[in-house]
């Protein structure tokens, strides 16, 4: 019997070596220590290191998952009719932990874009002061074999009662 390509297809991704996770993000910002005091003061990371005008920065106790590298201050912002990153997401521990980045977002002054959700997950959009787009979330263990379409069994408007 012969086989298929769908079935050679799948036997040749098996075995197909492959990342193990996304590691960081580089993202390019006019004014490095403005952002800098943004994705400190805002998302809560820590700068783990420094190189000319690129600082590293993290959540957890890692190198890093975010670079920001200074292109100054007359650099063009990004261009949602171009090719590009659309925005990153911090993957917040718990629903709870959600609710608590969402009031903190407001305290702060950042612009709530959207709140996204599915059956799984919920998800709030913002911009960093250059406009680059960013997203906090929460998702259910395993949430992702479940059905998409449809709403998250909890509410974020529950932070603002």
């Amino acid at each position: 019997m012969a086989i298929t390509r769908a079935e050679r297809l799948r036997e040749e991704t098996q075995d197909m070596v492959k990342p193990m996770q996304l590691g960081h993000a580089n993202i390019r910002v006019r004014d490095v220590e403005r952002s800098e005091k943004f994705y400190t003061d805002v998302l809560g990371l820590t700068v783990n290191h420094r190189r000319g005008t690129t600082v590293f920065m993290s959540a957890r106790e890692h190198s890093h998952e975010l670079a920001i590298g200074a292109m100054g201050p007359d650099a063009p912002g990004p261009d949602s009719s171009r090719v590009g990153t659309n925005h990153f997401a911090w993957e917040m521990a718990s629903f709870e932990d959600l609710q608590a980045m969402y009031r903190h977002l407001k305290a702060k002054g950042v612009e709530i874009l959207r709140v996204r959700e599915n059956t799984y997950s919920v998800g709030v959009y913002f911009n960093d002061p250059d406009g680059n787009g960013l997203e906090v979330y929460y998702e259910e263990p395993g949430g992702y074999r479940q059905a998409w379409e449809g709403q998250y069994t909890r509410k974020l408007e529950e932070v603002t009662g």
